[in-house]
């Protein structure tokens, strides 16, 4: 289970680690991988955070999120398939949202490919689809993918 995953900020020097964990989790036939250069521009942000899960001296998860004002958008995640099913991702959603909120967040937002596995977590967080970009991603087989936004309030609002 998740009892030996610890969680922390990472920061430049963990760059290597966030990038052994993004190409061991993100299959290149989606093309959804951030590059080194992409991920440098988070850690310069203030209003972004990057975290990453250790599994011992082993980073087996992170996640890259930003806030601008009331809302909270989850960048990446990514869970290394050797730590799938122990709950990282779980954590590191629990993570982003505490920092989000923390930082004045109420209202988050992510964006998905349509047929990723990973809906059921967003699920289980609390997040909903709140709308759908048809022919959103193209993947490097060619195979052409809407994407979803999934939304998440802190608190319940009436509308």
């Amino acid at each position: 289970m998740s009892d030996d995953i610890r969680l922390a900020t990472a920061r430049v020097a963990d760059l290597a680690a966030v990038m052994q964990v993004m190409e061991a989790a993100f299959d290149p036939a989606y093309g959804e991988a951030w590059s080194r250069a992409q991920l440098l521009t988070l850690f310069a942000l203030p209003s972004a955070r990057v975290c990453l899960a250790w599994d011992g001296e082993t980073p087996c998860g992170f996640s890259a999120a930003r806030i601008a004002g009331p809302e909270s958008e989850l960048l990446l995640l990514a869970v290394d398939p050797e730590w799938r099913g122990r709950g990282v991702g779980a954590l590191l959603m629990a993570d982003w949202q505490g920092w989000a909120a923390a930082e004045g967040a109420e209202d988050y937002f992510l964006e998905m490919r349509a047929d990723n596995d990973a809906v059921h977590l967003y699920r289980q967080s609390g997040f909903s689809e709140c709308g759908r970009r048809k022919d959103y991603y193209r993947g490097a087989d060619g195979t052409i993918r809407d994407a979803i936004t999934m939304r998440r309030f802190l608190h319940n609002r009436d509308n």
